[in-house]
């Protein structure tokens, strides 16, 4: 299926930077509660993600990563997700996070 570039356009995809992770056993699949810097126009915002498989609380804070920020919200096992963190399936369908190298600040908008 083809898009337009306008329609393209709508998706918001954002640089932000892990704040803070947390374990979030009431999921019904082993994920993380994660907040991410998306800079000083959106602030910080949270979303549940299944990234166990890769990444351990402590190797994710401090990473930039790309986040949808235009999906609304969703309740996620009693927790409001506000974001998507987007990556790609391992050939296992593992999540593996799409970065952004070299850093860039935080909010950006992916063009």
């Amino acid at each position: 299926m083809t898009i337009t570039y306008e329609e393209f356009e709508k998706v918001d995809l954002r640089s932000g930077t892990v704040t803070k992770v947390e374990p979030f056993p009431r999921a019904k699949k082993p994920a993380y509660k994660v907040w991410v810097d998306f800079g000083l126009e959106i602030g910080i915002k949270q979303t549940s993600a299944q990234v166990t498989v890769h990444y351990t609380p402590e190797s994710l804070v401090g990473r930039q990563v790309v986040g949808c920020v235009n999906l609304g919200d969703k309740n996620i096992a009693g927790f409001t997700s506000e974001f998507l963190l987007v990556g790609f399936p391992d050939n296992n369908g593992a999540t593996c996070l799409i970065t952004v190298d070299p850093a860039v600040s935080n909010g950006e908008k992916m063009f």
